[in-house]
């Protein structure tokens, strides 16, 4: 129950800095997390959290639209380990600074995970 409640607050923290409004927003596909900041259809900053330590993580952040790859945005990243309240997880974060179509998906990967967390951007 402990590592549920952990698991909610890291999702939280990552959230609560980019609650859904415009480019803001955030998604998860089991143990993998997304989320964007930013205004309207630019997005300013991508972050992605796998739960648990993995050394040698690798993530990128590839553009979608519908079920159909537009572009990789960017490539792969290594993560930083970190610990919040007893959960443990992976972190990646990159600098964005541009703006995307209406109603696109910015997804994140970690490379050797089956999961594809995306966050929708949209006006």
């Amino acid at each position: 129950m402990r590592k549920k409640i952990c698991l909610a607050a890291a999702v939280a923290l990552v959230a609560a800095v980019s609650a859904p409004a415009h480019a803001t927003g955030g998604g998860s596909d089991g143990p993998v997390h997304i989320g964007v900041i930013g205004t309207k259809l630019h997005v300013a900053e991508a972050r992605a959290l796998l739960d648990g330590h993995h050394p040698g993580a690798r993530a990128r952040l590839s553009l979608w639209k519908g079920d159909d790859w537009l572009k990789e945005v960017r490539g792969w990243k290594y993560s930083t380990a970190r610990s919040k309240s007893g959960y443990d997880f992976e972190y990646v974060s990159w600098k964005i600074n541009r703006s995307y179509p209406n109603n696109s998906r910015l997804c994140v990967e970690w490379q050797g995970w089956d999961y594809m967390a995306c966050a929708k951007i949209h006006s």
